[in-house]
């Protein structure tokens, strides 16, 4: 495997937590909404990954793995229905609707994927430190 190619994983893999983190950060901008119907309210959302190996990298010899987002679903728990009768979004029932949300799972995922970032920093870090030292060999003292 090209040491360049360490660039484009740690690459994929940081598009990746970011847009974890972009939904996780939905999420818990959403959890206190309120809404009159199911159909109205908010549910979690969260991004789904896959690892991808190329044909041609396969081909050539190289396996080099990256990450895919191949979408964002929507969370299929309970939404939290509360009979609020007084609320002035509740239905004829007297029910109001709030997302499928837990803050505590959100903020773990926001943590997870913020440290994962940073690891993909770390590492592209140390590549580039091992090139540059690499280039250094060859220099003339």
């Amino acid at each position: 495997m090209s040491t360049y190619k360490i660039f484009d994983i740690t690459g994929s893999g940081m598009t990746a937590q970011s847009v974890r983190m972009n939904t996780t950060a939905s999420n818990i901008a959403n959890a206190n909404s309120v809404s009159s119907s199911v159909e109205e309210t908010y549910r979690g959302r969260h991004p789904i990954f896959a690892a991808q190996l190329s044909d041609a990298q396969r081909r050539q010899g190289d396996d080099t793995v990256g990450v895919k987002v191949l979408g964002i679903v929507e969370s299929d728990a309970p939404l939290n229905v509360e009979y609020s009768p007084n609320h002035p979004l509740a239905d004829e029932n007297g029910y109001i609707y709030k997302p499928n949300i837990n803050i505590m799972e959100e903020m773990a995922n926001m943590i997870s994927a913020s440290r994962s970032y940073e690891t993909n920093v770390q590492t592209a870090d140390s590549a580039k430190q091992m090139i540059m030292r690499t280039l250094r060999l060859g220099q003339a003292n």
